[in-house]
């Protein structure tokens, strides 16, 4: 039985086609530019302004009325608690899927469009990559040819982040991550004080971890949000993306000396692009396979993309 097939009777989704799902925005108003939506996407990521309205508005709504209900039961359970004083937690949203696939461009257009509602609340951004173990303790772990498996990141610093916004403290810190570099910045942080909305994207992020055998509370990363999203595409889409991301920085992010692949953008053409593949096959297709995907039916929400890297078909959750 394929839980997500749209045919299949005992799915717990319903499925949309995107012009179905673009009925759904109602009257929820454009607040984003042709410019800022091209500052927003990611490199080779053909999101535009229509893709916007298509996909995004009916997404703000939605994601605006499970926020609204939130708020609602917290006000509820103060009354019958008679604890005024109760501080509310952000509302947490997560955001998987594969290298390349576009979960970047979502969370940031997400980011902006929920921040512009008439409320204006207060909404943040982390993402995992600043969770990662830092290179040198990758490479004495043997673990470099595993960066972006589960076991690469700090999984317990995961955790105590997670814990804090939760737990609704001031001043968490999140660790930052450079992508010219290709590791983490040494004692660079951005604090996130008590948003009403956070966004966290990673490629793992919906991954269980190993059960105790004691039945010790062992928290997984998705036990901490209240709506999860899975950004999803046929692997053979996202092989082709990837290697196109990878010419297209080995001719532009790749020439600066600074940069960790910079050895790649001297090579010949074939050479860097014969790389690219032995980097998708051993280490991005596997963590797909492995980890990544698995995780595609925890999701309340699932994104797929066809060949034009824009949204096809919407799969929901149902309540």
């Amino acid at each position: 039985m394929d839980q997500l097939a749209p045919t299949e009777k005992y799915s717990p989704y319903l499925f949309f086609s995107a012009s179905e799902w673009a009925e759904f925005r109602a009257d929820t108003p454009l607040t984003l530019g042709a410019d800022e939506i091209s500052r927003l996407r990611s490199l080779n990521d053909p999101v535009d302004l229509e893709e916007v309205k298509r996909i995004y508005l009916s997404m703000s709504r939605l994601l605006s009325a499970h926020v609204e209900s939130s708020q609602l039961l917290f006000r509820q359970r103060q009354a019958f608690f008679n604890r005024a004083s109760a501080v509310k937690t952000p509302y947490i949203i997560g955001i998987a899927g594969s290298v390349a696939v576009g979960k970047s461009t979502t969370a940031r257009v997400l980011k902006e469009l929920l921040a512009r509602w008439p409320s204006s609340p207060k909404v943040d951004l982390v993402t995992t990559d600043g969770f990662l173990l830092p290179n040198e303790v990758l490479r004495r772990e043997n673990l470099m040819e595993r960066k972006g498996f589960p076991d690469s990141y700090d999984v317990g610093a995961l955790l105590r982040f997670l814990s804090g916004i939760k737990a609704g403290l001031r001043d968490v810190h999140a660790p930052l991550y450079s992508h010219l570099t290709y590791d983490v910045l040494p004692g660079v942080y951005a604090t996130i004080d008590r948003p009403d909305i956070l966004i966290f994207e990673g490629i793992n992020v919906l991954q269980p971890g190993k059960l105790p055998r004691d039945g010790t509370f062992v928290p997984f990363l998705s036990d901490f949000f209240d709506f999860s999203i899975y950004i999803d595409a046929h692997e053979d889409l996202i092989h082709d993306w990837y290697i196109a991301r990878f010419m297209r920085l080995r001719e532009t992010a790749f020439r600066n000396p600074e940069s960790f692949f910079h050895r790649y953008s001297r090579l010949s053409e074939n050479a860097a692009h014969a790389i690219a593949e032995g980097l998708w096959t051993n280490i991005n297709l596997k963590n797909l396979r492995e980890n990544i995907m698995p995780t595609r039916p925890r999701a309340d929400l699932i994104l797929r993309k066809g060949a034009d890297h824009l949204v096809e078909e919407v799969a929901l959750r149902k309540i």
